[in-house]
């Protein structure tokens, strides 16, 4: 609606304006208008658990790359090692009880060995032999290293809790995207679990809004758009607008189904007309969302 404003002149910013310039779009364009239309309860509860969910992944992504940025300052090999690994519960245990290079070398390989097992009972032993490789390859010890324990105990404490959340939040996910009608439909079709399907069921809501399978991928973002001027001749390029949660996706549902043999053959087949590996994705994720609109309009699990 305030792109809509601009249409009007001036620019006070007022009730009375804010009122007519909603009239006045709802009689002259309403084409333009998405009216918004009661959703059912578990529809409901199910976003509003998909939001929190989203909050937790991106406040762990943020903890995380600030974790990863400190253990890089004061030890590289420690941060090649751990970083890529702060989702196992016995790197973060590790990097609660000892934050530091320092700390971890006057702990020892024993005391070590014995925090990690009981995290980790059948990598324990390799991870142990990896870590005491990594702490003997850097012999310098840095001045922020003292000041930086504190902070990596509290970051490692925030990525333990936030963990915890996601999993207890994940349960809840299940149980309510569980007790809707389109759960089985969704699922049914190869690459969509619990979470795929309960963000794609959130961000679709009632399939009756999208008459074909176009407009809901046009509404996705996954279908090509005309930029045509002048004499430019490539006039069908990627969109970069829509719905980009709805895009993600239906991204990571295709990716997932590769192990699904006709998808695999067909994204083997656009990987061979010179398509790279982002673009063969996207025509697979267009291609599975034309069988998820008619999966959805008719109540029809998927049948391979």
């Amino acid at each position: 609606m305030r792109r809509a404003a601009d249409l009007y002149p001036g620019e006070a910013k007022t009730d009375a304006r804010d009122s007519y310039v909603l009239a006045d779009t709802a009689r002259t364009r309403p084409e333009h208008l998405t009216w918004i239309e009661p959703t059912d309860d578990l529809l409901t509860a199910l976003q509003l658990a998909c939001g929190r969910d989203e909050d937790l992944a991106h406040d762990y992504t943020r903890t995380a790359n600030r974790l990863r940025d400190l253990l890089s300052a004061i030890c590289p090999p420690l941060e090649a090692l751990l970083g890529p690994r702060l989702g196992h519960p016995a790197v973060r245990a590790l990097l609660m009880r000892y934050p530091t290079p320092t700390a971890m070398r006057t702990a020892g390989p024993t005391r070590l060995g014995h925090l990690i097992n009981r995290h980790a009972p059948k990598a324990g032993k390799r991870l142990t032999d990896e870590l005491t490789a990594a702490l003997a390859a850097q012999t310098l010890t840095t001045t922020a290293e003292h000041h930086a324990a504190g902070i990596i105990t509290e970051l490692a404490a925030d990525l333990d809790t936030i963990t915890t959340r996601r999993a207890r939040l994940a349960a809840d996910i299940q149980e309510i995207f569980s007790r809707h009608p389109l759960a089985p439909i969704l699922t049914s079709l190869p690459g969509i679990g619990i979470r795929l399907g309960a963000r794609i069921l959130t961000e679709i809501g009632d399939i009756t809004r999208f008459p074909t399978s176009g407009h809901l991928a046009a509404y996705a973002g996954i279908a090509p758009v005309t930029r045509q001027s002048g004499t430019s001749l490539r006039s069908e390029t990627r969109s970069r607008r829509g719905n980009h949660r709805l895009k993600n996706a239906f991204f990571l549902a295709a990716f997932c189904s590769l192990n699904h043999p006709p998808s695999r053959a067909y994204y083997d087949r656009k990987r061979a007309s010179g398509k790279r590996h982002n673009a063969a994705i996207i025509c697979l994720a267009r291609r599975r969302l034309d069988v998820l609109h008619a999966m959805l309009t008719t109540s029809t699990p998927y049948s391979s």
